[in-house]
């Protein structure tokens, strides 16, 4: 089968005042670019649209490469964050305004069916859709940040610690491994990184020893999020668009998400030896007023609600943020009722204020930026044309393509990568694109795992980063190998299990 820039027939259907593009495919021909295919398949699929069109759509594509071109510039300065030192919700707020403003210039020539006159009516009503599915996804994490904010200052967390003190360095790796695995699939994997941090600062005083438990909390929180729905940030987008459920995310990725987690523990056992001084156990800090009865009542209902939401989806067919906002409501009166008893002087409603207060905005604002930013390109038609451009150049190979999205996850954030693709494959009603079909599983656990190779490849990554002070060198020299080692193995569990059982 002959590339189009290869096939006579294509050069010929174009305009003879196009030779300037006859001339770029030839010489396409002739060398070997160093491009990726995909990205030549991205060009020639809008050099293909313009030819067949008028000039305005030759207009619409020099807008076009106007927003993509300030999509790239604030993508790589969210990737360069550490260098530029700006704020990368900043730069995705920026970014999102200026691609809409773009939009603006000429929306005409990508709404050719809307009325002129009804322009401006038709865009705020496309912003409205594309900022309501951003706002489920905002005010679930909200919730879900807020919740385990309360469990967590109320000693919610104390028994985490209890279970996993060891005298052993492998016993308490390997406790600590499933600890996070497990945790991060039910709360989310950047707070199960918090709180499995400062829990290691209790039980583990040697730095060196700290930094090998800190790099395996990284990668077990990205496995266990990438098989629940509720674990990541880029599961939480796939669950709410629809693309996969909880019973099918569930089934065919559990098993991969663990053998990504178990083959770098394996590996990283080897680097801890021998038992840990009789003092290492520091005494434990009583957070609260709140008795052992009522803070474990905290943590149950706050870990059982976030467990429950799935549930609630899936009974009353509402968005997943309602669910969300009732365990929230829920829990923010049981603690009111347990102070009731308690000698302090505020109120609970003033210290559930406060938490809300430590919720990130600025990350709220990053995802809202992101997402905004990302509906651009979907409504000029780039990421169709992206996604068309990898399926001509990998074969409609999945596991191919969402691998490379998955090691791009590592290079950049998982959270564009993800929306972008949520955007450039259309759900079908069978086969691989089909609701829990191979590329939306593979896709969340890529997306997921995948961010693990490079320490400021994931939410989890970079917080543990800030906190245990890893430096980017370290990582990548000890641990990156690891992680990818991991990585690839869940995926051949997949393709494993795909061939046997689905």
């Amino acid at each position: 089968m002959l590339l189009p820039f290869k096939n006579p027939r294509f050069l010929l259907s174009l305009n003879r005042k196009d030779r300037t593009v006859q001339r770029y495919f030839r010489s396409e021909m002739k060398r070997k670019t160093l491009f990726p295919f995909a990205f030549r398949s991205l060009i020639r699929t809008f050099a293909a649209r313009n030819l067949k069109h008028n000039k305005n759509k030759q207009e619409m594509s020099t807008l076009t490469v106007l927003i993509v071109t300030v999509f790239v510039i604030g993508y790589l300065c969210i990737a360069l964050e550490s260098v530029t030192r700006i704020n990368k919700a900043a730069v995705a707020l920026l970014m999102c305004v200026l691609c809409w403003t773009l939009l603006m210039i000429g929306p005409g020539a990508y709404y050719p069916e809307v009325a002129p006159d009804s322009l401006a009516h038709h865009i705020s009503e496309v912003i409205e859709h594309h900022l309501g599915d951003a706002a489920g996804t905002l005010f679930f994490l909200m919730g879900a940040m807020t919740i385990v904010e309360i469990v967590d200052s109320n000693g919610g967390f104390n028994f985490v610690r209890d279970t996993m003190k060891t005298r052993s360095k492998r016993k308490l790796m390997w406790r600590m491994a499933f600890m996070t695995f497990f945790l991060s699939a039910i709360l989310d994997n950047l707070t199960t990184s918090i709180v499995m941090i400062m829990v290691l600062r209790k039980l583990v005083q040697s730095r060196g020893d700290r930094l090998i438990y800190a790099a395996l909390v990284v990668i077990s929180a990205n496995s266990g999020g990438a098989f629940s729905p509720i674990g990541d940030v880029t599961t939480i987008m796939l669950w709410i668009k629809g693309v996969i459920t909880t019973q099918g995310v569930i089934t065919e990725i559990f098993i991969p998400s663990l053998v990504s987690m178990l083959v770098p523990a394996f590996i990283l056992q080897y680097q801890l030896k021998g038992k840990f001084d009789k003092s290492q156990n520091l005494p434990k800090a009583e957070v609260t007023q709140f008795t052992k009865s009522q803070r474990n009542i905290i943590f149950w209902l706050g870990v059982g609600g976030l467990c429950f939401v799935p549930i609630f989806k899936t009974l009353t067919h509402l968005p997943p943020f309602m669910g969300i906002l009732l365990v929230l409501g829920l829990l923010w009166t049981v603690t009111e009722v347990f102070h009731y008893n308690t000698s302090e002087d505020d109120t609970m409603a003033k210290r559930v204020s406060d938490l809300l207060s430590r919720i990130d905005l600025s990350t709220i604002m990053f995802f809202l930026g992101i997402l905004m930013a990302v509906a651009v390109l979907q409504e000029v038609g780039v990421l169709t044309a992206l996604g068309e451009g990898l399926n001509e150049a990998f074969a409609g190979n999945y596991y191919i393509i969402n691998g490379i999205i998955g090691v791009l996850s590592s290079v950049v954030d998982n959270v564009p990568l993800v929306a972008g693709c949520m955007g450039m494959y259309p759900v079908a009603e069978t086969g691989a694109m089909a609701v829990d079909g191979i590329f939306w599983q593979l896709l969340a656990y890529c997306a997921g795992v995948g961010g693990s190779m490079l320490i400021i490849g994931s939410a989890a990554g970079v917080v543990v980063m800030g906190l245990e002070k890893i430096t980017f060198g370290w990582y990548l020299k000890k641990i990156t190998w690891i992680a990818f080692a991991g990585y690839l193995a869940g995926i051949l569990i997949y393709w494993i299990e795909r061939m046997l059982f689905f």
